[in-house]
């Protein structure tokens, strides 16, 4: 494990959110490491500062009386036959939303931050020595290859070291209980994990970012593929990057 691996996980080791496997891989590198060592040091000092009770004030019981009496009084209202019926009315209108699918998609926001969710925490994963990659290469007709037969469709795999995006390799991760593809890239030290899976809908969903624990995420849909780019990268930095590869993925489409 490198430092630039183990310092990403420490506030995770400190917070207790790393499995055993992971917790004996980052506390075997501090042992061996002492700036690292120094670093959870310091984190682990902050984090027992912020949790000291000094800094909190606890207000009084009377200023809470002393607010609420000098607060106006809302009078009780009555109900009334008017208020009954826009209940009624309200409750009718959240029926026929549920019924036009509007709950539906809600229900299918919360799905996508959930996945995104296990985009992030396998981009995390993969930092880890050895999760990288299962197949290392810069040659983008290596790494493709590699993919078919492990999958329904392979992902695109394009070379963009000209364009400032270094091919690193790939890997099958596990997204949503199922395969899917990871094409991994460099930006100087910066991964960058492309998520790739199969989806039903043939429609093209412009780019947008989200930030999760951190990290910075882009993504999209096009040609019948769902696309997650996820990096330590600046937003501006990874909206470069996806820009470049759908020109690329375009051009090579059209060619």
């Amino acid at each position: 494990m490198t430092c630039d691996e183990a310092r990403i996980l420490l506030h995770a080791l400190l917070d207790n959110e790393l499995d055993a496997g992971h917790a004996r891989e980052v506390e075997g590198h501090i042992a061996s490491c002492p700036d690292c060592a120094a670093e959870l040091a310091a984190q682990g000092e902050m984090q027992r500062v912020l949790a000291d009770t000094n800094l909190r004030y606890t207000a009084p019981a009377s200023l809470r009386v002393r607010i609420e009496a000098s607060l106006p009084q809302a009078p009780r209202e009555q109900p009334t036959r008017r208020a009954v019926l826009r209940g009624f009315a309200m409750g009718s209108a959240v029926s026929a939303l549920a019924a036009s699918g509007v709950v539906a998609v809600v229900l299918r926001q919360d799905d996508q931050q959930r996945i995104l969710s296990e985009v992030v925490s396998a981009h995390l994963r993969s930092l880890q020595a050895g999760h990288l990659t299962d197949v290392v290469s810069t040659d983008q007709h290596t790494v493709k290859p590699w993919f078919n037969g492990k999958l329904d469709v392979a992902p695109p795999v394009i070379d963009l070291t000209a364009q400032g995006f270094t091919l690193v390799g790939g890997r099958l991760d596990y997204i949503d209980a199922r395969a899917i593809g990871a094409v991994v890239y460099r930006r100087r030290q910066h991964v960058i994990n492309l998520f790739v899976s199969q989806t039903s809908s043939a429609e093209y969903r412009a780019p947008r970012t989200e930030t999760m624990q951190g990290f910075n995420c882009r993504r999209w849909g096009n040609r019948g593929l769902n696309f997650w780019a996820v990096s330590d990268l600046g937003a501006d930095e990874l909206a470069e990057f996806v820009d470049k590869f759908e020109a690329a993925m375009k051009a090579n489409v059209e060619g």
